[in-house]
């Protein structure tokens, strides 16, 4: 039976138990639960706290994970990244107080405070710096302030708390992050393919939808080059003569733009349908 591990709480839980679900797998239904079993695919989920997956896969004891790959990179464990689910998107920078600092190459021999120490010290590594990682469990922002580091690494978003606490950030991001599926560094357990095509199928269908629509015949060499689809639209005769009626998959953030467009081209019947899962 496949053992995969799935955040029990925080920003990543909902999502990665929304995806698994819309991939055809039974998940918990009580959120105290710590262990669902669905027979029916053969797969047993565990849910465990966000920091400590990694640790359960890199060693062996589970076969796959959803965590993030911040969280993963942290854990300095050995793991690999197999798909990139697209939710839980995180950026990491450096902030450092207004009027210090003007390059990340220059934090070298400074106190860093962070929640991640495995993150910055990754980057140290990467870019041969050394420097003194403080690590602390949240609200680094005050770290600065407080006389306890130089500058701080943390997940920014807006960027208003470090206005609040002075800094602003220095240079690139130190780390894109999302929700990842990851495994061990061995052969793929059984099962574990079957899931990786049903999770890219539903990344595709969030993706993507399908747009169908009434077009002349004479206009269908145009239609068809803003809606190609994936392999080739599907175009089949309509009962009223000389128009074609055609169905293809497009970007959905692309939609409306192409509905638009198709319909100055003289396209009528302009549908748009989600599409709940695919195989390609």
């Amino acid at each position: 039976m496949l053992r995969i591990a799935i955040p029990n709480k925080g920003t990543l839980s909902a999502p990665a138990s929304q995806m698994l679900r819309d991939a055809g797998y039974r998940q918990r239904t009580d959120p105290k639960d710590l262990l669902c079993r669905d027979e029916g695919n053969n797969v047993e989920f565990f849910y465990l706290r966000p920091k400590d997956i990694a640790t359960y896969v890199g060693s062996g004891d589970l076969d796959l994970g959803i965590t993030g790959r911040d969280l993963l990179v942290d854990s300095r464990v050995t793991a690999t990244e197999l798909l990139d689910l697209n939710f839980g998107r995180a950026t990491f920078r450096w902030a450092v107080p207004a009027g210090t600092l003007t390059s990340a190459d220059e934090i070298g021999g400074k106190r860093i405070a962070t929640a991640y120490p495995g993150v910055v010290g990754s980057y140290l590594a990467e870019h041969d710096l050394k420097a003194d990682v403080v690590r602390l469990d949240g609200a680094v922002e005050n770290a600065v302030r407080l006389g306890v580091a130089d500058l701080i690494a943390d997940v920014v978003e807006t960027g208003a708390t470090l206005r609040q606490a002075g800094l602003v950030t220095l240079g690139e991001p130190i780390m894109q992050s999302s929700a990842i599926l990851i495994g061990r560094d061995a052969e793929p357990p059984a099962g574990a393919s079957q899931l990786l095509r049903r999770l890219q199928g539903v990344l595709v269908a969030r993706s993507f939808v399908m747009l169908a629509y009434d077009v002349r015949a004479d206009l269908l060499e145009q239609a068809t080059g803003l809606t190609p689809g994936i392999e080739s639209p599907t175009v089949s005769p309509l009962h009223r003569e000389g128009w074609v009626a055609v169905q293809a998959m497009v970007q959905r953030a692309d939609v409306h733009r192409i509905m638009d467009e198709l319909y100055e081209l003289g396209a009528r019947a302009i549908l748009v349908t989600d599409i709940a899962n695919c195989r390609l």
